[in-house]
């Protein structure tokens, strides 16, 4: 592919890399360093770019890269867990380490492979080829309730109500630390980290408004359980916000110490409660779903030892 990239007069002062990652959709930062490294990627009059290059306001860049490989979603027989189904819609119990839809590194034996064999094809298309039907999405370690469409005008319908924030999401986390509020509310915009693209900051230049609602459950030895209500819904919300009050969900090596804490690999983190209206009925449907057994599992644990502590 062939693109011009240009820096308009807010673009903020940045590594050149984390700014294209940014505009090239589908090429990692990684990938973007190497085209940079191999002149893939240069200055629009030709010029190369230099190893931490900042972006300044007016600044051009030429890609002239191959395309990615193209992406496609196949039917495959995954088992689901299924939390409601009609002729509209799909409420799927997402498990933790499913990869909610085909991308570069996993191309398949996603949520979408499983929901395409399940709905027969049944999906809505407004998400396109690699999303069919999907109206939000959930971490790959994250556990929980998602909302599929199976047609576009309940698909239509399902995101009005996302972005008129009447749909409710509410998770359960175990957090790193003693949190001292019972309830609390984080208010801070969230963008992508200034140098690394992988992560959500409370920090960006560029960010877009987050509101976090939290409740205190249980208080353990250094961890807590709590309740988020999202109202807005951004990439890495809860784990972003969290860790910008200091208090990182258990287990998440990318906001937290960086390290497998309690036998667990990825956050304890799951979406439990989804609340909506039904796109064709106008029902309110309120769905829960048990806590997984990774889950109980920690909290067992930390309870047995506040028991021993004590």
């Amino acid at each position: 592919m062939t693109r011009e990239i240009f820096a308009g007069p807010d673009a903020p002062s940045i590594r050149a890399d984390v700014f294209l990652a940014d505009q090239l959709e589908g090429l990692s930062r990684n990938a973007i360093q190497r085209a940079i490294e191999t002149g893939e990627i240069t200055f629009a009059d030709g010029g190369k770019i230099r190893k931490n290059y900042l972006v300044s306001p007016g600044d051009r860049f030429l890609c002239n890269m191959a395309p990615p490989a193209e992406l496609k979603a196949t039917p495959q027989d995954i088992p689901l867990d299924i939390a409601y189904e009609d002729d509209a819609l799909i409420v799927v119990n997402k498990p933790r380490g499913m990869v909610v839809h085909p991308a570069p590194g996993h191309p398949d034996q996603t949520l979408v492979n499983a929901l395409l064999h399940h709905c027969a094809g049944n999906l809505a298309g407004i998400g396109g080829v690699i999303r069919p039907g999907i109206v939000h999405r959930l971490d790959k370690d994250t556990s929980g309730l998602l909302l599929v469409a199976k047609s576009d005008p309940a698909h239509q319908r399902l995101t009005d109500q996302l972005r008129d924030r009447k749909v409710v999401r509410i998770y359960e986390a175990v957090v790193i630390g003693r949190v001292g509020q019972d309830t609390g509310t984080i208010d801070l915009p969230i963008g992508r980290h200034p140098t690394d693209r992988k992560r959500m900051s409370t920090a960006a230049k560029v960010a877009r408004d987050a509101v976090t609602h939290y409740t205190v459950l249980t208080r353990y030895n250094g961890y807590t359980h709590i309740r988020c209500e999202l109202e807005t819904g951004r990439t890495h919300q809860i784990r972003a916000h969290l860790t910008a009050i200091g208090h990182p969900v258990l287990g998440d090596l990318t906001y937290g110490r960086g390290k497998p804490e309690k036998g667990i690999s990825g956050q304890c983190l799951h979406a439990r409660t989804l609340i909506f209206d039904h796109p064709i009925t106008g029902e309110r449907l309120p769905l829960t779903t048990d806590l997984p057994d990774y889950f109980t599992d920690v909290l067992s644990r930390l309870g047995l030892a506040e028991i021993i502590a004590d």
